[in-house]
């Protein structure tokens, strides 16, 4: 599944300047995030369009906030993953702080797993409709309407409406600066 709507050769050529940046090789940053190096080469040229789960393996490893990959734009950046779509709303910049802001749908009946965010990354949800469950795979947190979930999201951690309700959501991505 497509994680992204957009010009996937500005994406790549993005992520690409940003793994030069840090003097990584290509099979190097393919094998710190689990990812084939042929995949992660067609995510550069801008020949494949990453699953939402790949491209966050791949920003965790350089230590950026999607966002970063995406660039700026005026719409919504739509993401899909196995479970979640997800609009990127808006990204807040706050003393080496960056902020992602999502609008969040979780259809029922899919499971969808997270690869670990770089270090210190958080993750705040408030749940709208539906019943979510969310956080660490090991210590998941549930929450219906109204409800928050706040974890850390350093470790791999999931999604998943309970029952057969849609869950419509907002999520707050938190990454600290990396140094």
């Amino acid at each position: 599944m497509s994680a992204i709507d957009g010009d996937l050769r500005e994406v790549g050529a993005r992520l690409r300047r940003m793994r030069e940046e840090r003097g990584l090789s290509l099979s190097e940053l393919a094998r710190r995030a689990g990812v084939g190096k042929a995949t992660l080469s067609g995510v550069e040229t801008g020949t494949r369009n990453p699953t939402l789960d790949t491209l966050w393996a791949i920003t965790a490893q350089l230590g950026v906030p999607i966002a970063a990959v995406l660039g700026a734009t005026t719409e919504p950046v739509v993401m899909r993953g196995e479970a979640v779509v997800a609009s990127l709303l808006e990204v807040f910049e706050d003393e080496g702080v960056t902020y992602e802001l999502y609008r969040m749908r979780v259809p029922p009946g899919a499971t969808q797993t997270s690869p670990a965010h770089h270090e210190g990354v958080t993750e705040h949800i408030t749940v709208f409709t539906g019943t979510l469950r969310a956080g660490p795979l090991d210590s998941p947190l549930v929450a219906g309407p109204g409800g928050y979930l706040t974890w850390r999201s350093d470790v791999p951690h999931g999604y998943a409406a309970v029952g057969a309700e849609e869950v419509l959501a907002s999520l707050l991505i938190r990454y600290p600066a990396t140094s």
